[in-house]
């Protein structure tokens, strides 16, 4: 076998791993060892890691080159590496949410696409930072502190997921999990210039996913190629009868789509509501570049008016709140986690409080807060109940967009990665971030963030966002490969390739 680079071992995509590795030219201990001599090159500046399983991670990758030596017959993804987001449950590993009330907590029990993954073979290096219980924008809401951009180590990388974002584009992994309740994958990959699907609700199991909103929650693939995506969304897809919400019905062939790139005679429409003013003028340059160029290789594109999306963000933010307020309930120093002040003499009462107010941060309390307010006697029909009401709105929208084109497209973010610290004290300047992901959540569809350049004022990633109705999954794939290819003939290069070096 010849000898292999570390250094060009961490930049290859999944899918040229896993042939190399079928080829018998590299192991999976080879290309583990690789991304664990990255993580401990560069964490230290990116902060993309809460937790690094690296006896676990080189245990599992030998065992799938003694079974692939052996002949066994194996996934495409066996003995590929993975960060993992802090919010799936894994039996015996640290599952802290980024929250400080969760620091000494151990699973005892796996998550479903821990499981998955598990039995797909893929290596899991560990558990990457996040935002507290998922509720950021920034991933400067961690209780272990901020991760910061490769690409400008004084911007934010997205969040919630934006160790999982960052990860990937600091070449220390080449797949990664993340959630997206409103924006959580996408919007850090359009920032990270990485790959990142929200797949259908109910397309994926939520069974083990700390839950933030339980009606807005999916775990979705993040990754730097779109067929690297589609790879990891077919092992972590399918019905789960242990997730209530679970679809039972057959997985869209995610792959097959994302290898045939074909977007000629697909109707693509153009949100006449998510873009204009509040966008960045880089952002709107380079995403009708790329929409150009869906027209370029076929794709039929017209306008389409969706004129409830301008009140998604205030219904989410009564949604949401009201939903982590239940779910965070359970957090109470009583039977798990973090317990403050029991002093022997302190009541029920005094500890579950002292162990809130010491566990949580500062996002957390606010949205509690928000939530538990909206859910009152005298006001849940004049907030959440309202809500609710403009959520059908919304899906009514996406209904009827749906009957005149395939897909719906729009600038994933209003703009590139902001500095650290930017936003953090403007909570409203914050969840405008989300504006154009959080209609997907409500309604219920799939959505897609795929890079589509840097922007010309500042030399920062842009992310186009895909969109298509339940179980449409793969037309996600089909125009994101198409998007990718034209612009890999472009640049010679997946964008990612350009990361500056850390």
């Amino acid at each position: 076998m010849a000898p292999v680079m570390d250094s060009d071992l961490v930049r290859q995509s999944a899918a040229t791993l896993s042939a190399a590795m079928q080829a018998g030219e590299v192991t999976s201990v080879q290309v583990t060892e690789a991304c664990l001599a990255r993580i401990e090159e560069v964490d230290d500046k990116v902060h993309a890691f809460l937790h690094v399983d690296r006896e676990t991670a080189l245990a599992t990758a030998a065992d799938i080159d003694t079974r692939r030596a052996a002949g066994a017959e194996l996934g495409p993804l066996a003995g590929i590496p993975l960060a993992l987001k802090d919010v799936f449950t894994m039996r015996g590993v640290p599952t802290t949410c980024g929250s400080r009330i969760l620091a000494d907590w151990r699973p005892p029990y796996d998550s479903t696409v821990v499981e998955r993954l598990r039995a797909a073979g893929v290596v899991i290096l560990g558990k990457t930072n996040m935002d507290e219980f998922a509720m950021g924008s920034s991933t400067e809401h961690s209780g272990y502190g901020p991760t910061h951009n490769p690409w400008d180590l004084e911007r934010i990388p997205g969040g919630s997921g934006g160790g999982s974002s960052a990860a990937l584009a600091a070449f220390e992994a080449p797949l990664a999990m993340g959630t997206d309740t409103g924006g959580s994958i996408r919007q850090p990959a359009a920032v990270t210039g990485t790959v990142g699907v929200k797949p259908t609700y109910g397309g994926v199991s939520r069974y083990g996913l700390v839950a933030l909103a339980s009606s807005l929650d999916q775990a979705g693939p993040c990754a730097r190629t779109v067929l690297d995506a589609a790879l990891l969304h077919e092992v972590i897809a399918g019905h789960d009868p242990r997730d209530s919400t679970s679809i039972d019905a057959p997985v869209p062939d995610v792959v097959a789509a994302a290898r045939s790139g074909d977007v000629r005679g697909m109707r693509i429409g153009l949100v006449r509501e998510l873009g204009g003013e509040g966008y960045q003028q880089g952002v709107r340059q380079r995403f009708d570049e790329a929409v150009a160029i869906l027209t370029d290789l076929g794709a039929d594109v017209v306008e389409v008016s969706c004129p409830n999306f301008e009140y998604a963000l205030g219904a989410y933010y009564l949604i949401l709140p009201a939903e982590a307020s239940s779910n965070l309930a359970r957090f109470d120093g009583m039977r798990y986690g973090l317990r403050a002040g029991d002093d022997g003499d302190a009541s029920v009462e005094e500890v579950m409080s002292r162990t809130r107010e010491a566990g949580f941060g500062a996002e957390v309390k606010r949205r509690i807060m928000l939530g538990t307010y909206s859910l009152s006697s005298g006001y849940y029909d004049a907030y959440y109940g309202q809500a609710q009401k403009v959520r059908t709105l919304i899906a009514r929208d996406f209904a009827a967009a749906f009957e005149q084109v395939d897909v719906l497209v729009s600038p994933t973010t209003p703009t590139t990665a902001f500095r650290l610290g930017e936003k953090l004290d403007d909570p409203l300047a914050m969840y405008l971030n989300d504006i154009a992901t959080i209609p997907v959540n409500l309604a219920g569809n799939c959505a897609m963030s795929v890079p589509v350049g840097l922007s010309p004022e500042d030399g920062l990633p842009v992310g186009l966002q895909i969109m298509a109705p339940a179980l449409g999954d793969d037309r996600l794939y089909r125009v994101g490969s198409a998007l990718e290819a034209a612009l890999v003939d472009r640049w010679g290069h997946v964008l990612t390739e350009e990361v500056p070096a850390l």
